[in-house]
């Protein structure tokens, strides 16, 4: 499934009711993927190439690369990026197969109430993502990795590694935090736009 696949299918079937719903449709379709498939491309395409313990010794390398990241950075945000599709998806569906419009979700309360709750279970999602990020990853990547290499060899013990272009993946990685924080203050700021159009229908009636 690729990046534009994903893009194309959130923002023509998954268009929120809300406006700042459908500006969090553009800034998540179309900044964060062009910037996670672009540039994340171009950051971490050739790490394990490029990461180097011990020149000579291509198995030590491949071991300690893997000791170092558990989880590709690009694997783990595609992840991120498809997990929080999933409560909009299914809500969206639900409608689709109900014949559910826009205006239904925002003057039905049983539709506002289950709308609610997917953008709530979306902000979970990017929070719980935040944390297994700042865990993965950290906030800073160090240009020296100091690798525990004794179980691959005892005479290794343990040896540092080269970490190709560290700052540029620093600044990628607080540009994914700053990422998964816009989208969680979009999320909140479109519960309160729920809200007060939904007072504001009630108030009408």
């Amino acid at each position: 499934m690729s990046l534009n696949y994903i893009k194309n299918f959130y923002e023509g079937c998954l268009r929120p009711p809300t406006v700042i719903g459908q500006f969090h449709t553009l800034f998540f379709g179309s900044v964060r993927m062009f910037f996670l498939g672009v540039l994340g491309f171009a950051v971490y395409g050739n790490e394990a190439l490029h990461f180097s313990c011990e020149p000579e010794k291509r198995e030590v390398n491949l071991f300690c690369y893997n000791q170092f990241r558990p989880i590709t950075p690009q694997v783990f945000w595609a992840l991120q990026l498809v997990t929080v599709l999933v409560p909009g998806a299914v809500f969206h569906l639900y409608a689709a197969c109900r014949n559910i419009d826009q205006e239904d979700i925002l003057q039905k309360p049983t539709y506002t109430v289950f709308y609610i709750l997917s953008v709530l279970l979306r902000i979970v999602l990017e929070v719980v993502a935040f944390w297994l990020q700042s865990h993965l990853f950290g906030f800073q990547v160090n240009p020296l990795y100091k690798c525990d290499a004794g179980a691959l060899d005892k005479k290794f013990n343990f040896t540092r590694c080269m970490v190709p272009e560290h700052f540029e993946k620093t600044i990628f990685l607080i540009a994914m935090y700053t990422f998964t924080v816009i989208t969680v203050v979009l999320c909140v700021a479109e519960i309160f736009e729920i809200l007060c159009r939904r007072l504001g229908f009630l108030n009408n009636q």
